[in-house]
């Protein structure tokens, strides 16, 4: 009944009310985070704490990649824990307040203005992080069983509410200075505790599960996953027991060194997915996600650069490659290739949910366009590479042109997302 995905697994997902709301949100917020990233190019010559960078950086973080995921899990932490999710009202609210926070904290950043507008943007968007914990907690709490997945989730929430709670306390340090340091000093705490807690550990528990659904593979080793689990987690919480400590230097960092163990493990996981495959055409999309994980490569060796250079050069370009690498590459292609995994399958539902098993529904291919699916990912991988270039060498022209590319995939994407969510029904 899948179609393009082929199993029926994804029968038991959230109704598109709740779900949709979230991947328009998270499409418009990437077509003007990439539409910002042409306009400022310049900030790739200025310190990493300068306003456009901190906005572009939450917009992506935030706006993008946290709203996809929000609205992504909503639909899929049914299918991952075999049940159903504790309460879309919940999932209503946390699109609601974080929808009306984000901007607020974008605005914040970008005109650095440290009072209301950040603070209670910071304070919306914790209220929505608590109302999206609280729904999984419930839909976890309601099966008997627990999977491994439905701990890679419940784990990477917790971490999701520590980041945004820290980065609330920041903001406030902002004006009240109650923290023994600045709130700069704390940054790269809070960066990660979002990149490896959230946004890992999120991917790496979901992506293990939809990239062997999505492949058709029969290779299955949850042990594998559980040493993965321990790994990210052991790792992150390594890394900000020595950050906290006074006169931390680059040797906080070598905790991640178990991080990247566990990465080439689930590199390595995802080999065996597709090298097992009885699917053995992969479509635009499903290519997409797969390049996401060779593009974990590029965060750690830009990291390892950081750490041995970048403590005597604080102002160096290469902390800004480091977070490029992570939401403008691996952040993005997984959600670009996702989308329209995911996405066809709620309006599909739908739509056509009554005529099941009638013969006269499309496939779930049929309700995006392939064409723009090519043209968004060539977009794509050459913009992504040509500001990579223009950030390492400064060079204003190669960063226009990179983000320019940028900008032109985003477009395909939403002009894509578009045609699925207003899809309207035919006989086939």
């Amino acid at each position: 009944m899948f179609g393009s995905g082929g199993t029926t697994g994804l029968q038991k997902t959230t109704g598109h009310r709740v779900v949709v709301p979230f991947y328009v949100y998270g499409a418009l917020s990437f077509l003007l985070a990439a539409g910002l990233l042409l306009a400022s190019t310049e900030a790739a010559g200025e310190h990493y704490f300068h306003p456009p960078t901190l906005a572009i950086t939450h917009l992506m973080a935030l706006g993008w990649g946290t709203m996809i995921i929000l609205g992504a899990s909503h639909q899929l932490v049914p299918v991952l824990i075999e049940g159903r999710l504790y309460s879309e009202k919940l999932a209503g609210a946390s699109f609601v307040l974080a929808a009306v926070g984000i901007p607020l904290l974008v605005v914040g950043f970008y005109t650095f203005h440290t009072g209301w507008p950040m603070q209670w943007g910071g304070i919306l968007v914790n209220a929505a992080v608590l109302c999206y914990l609280v729904n999984v907690a419930g839909s976890i709490r309601e099966k008997k069983t627990r999977d491994v997945y439905a701990y890679f989730i419940l784990g990477a929430t917790l971490w999701l509410l520590a980041t945004t709670g820290f980065g609330l306390l920041l903001v406030y340090n902002f004006s009240y200075s109650f923290l023994s340091k600045d709130s700069l000093a704390y940054l790269s705490i809070h960066a990660h505790m979002g990149l490896a807690g959230w946004f890992l550990l999120l991917v790496v528990g979901v992506g293990s599960r939809l990239i062997p659904m999505f492949l058709v593979s029969k290779y299955v080793n949850k042990g594998r996953l559980w040493t993965i689990f321990a790994l990210l987690n052991t790792g992150l919480l390594g890394f900000i027991t020595l950050k906290s400590q006074p006169g931390a230097g680059a040797s906080s960092y070598t905790p991640f060194v178990l991080v990247a163990v566990g990465l080439g493990l689930f590199v390595h996981y995802c080999s065996r997915a597709y090298r097992e495959r009885i699917r053995k055409q992969v479509d635009d999309p499903m290519k997409i996600s797969l390049l996401s994980v060779a593009l974990l490569a590029l965060p750690i060796l830009s990291l390892l650069v950081v750490i041995l250079f970048v403590s005597r050069e604080p102002r160096s370009n290469m902390v800004l490659l480091y977070g490029f690498c992570i939401f403008f590459g691996w952040i993005t292609a997984i959600i670009l290739g996702m989308t329209f995994k995911t996405l066809p399958f709620i309006i599909w539902n739908k739509v056509y949910h009554h005529k099941s098993g009638s013969g006269k529904s499309p496939a779930l291919k049929d309700l995006f366009s392939d064409r723009l699916v090519r043209w968004m990912g060539i977009s794509y991988l050459a913009g992504f590479s040509i500001f990579i270039v223009g950030l390492i060498v400064l060079n204003d022209y190669l960063l226009k042109a990179g983000a320019a590319a940028l900008l032109a995939s985003a477009v395909f994407y939403v002009w894509n997302v578009g045609i699925v969510v207003f899809h309207q029904p035919r006989n086939v």
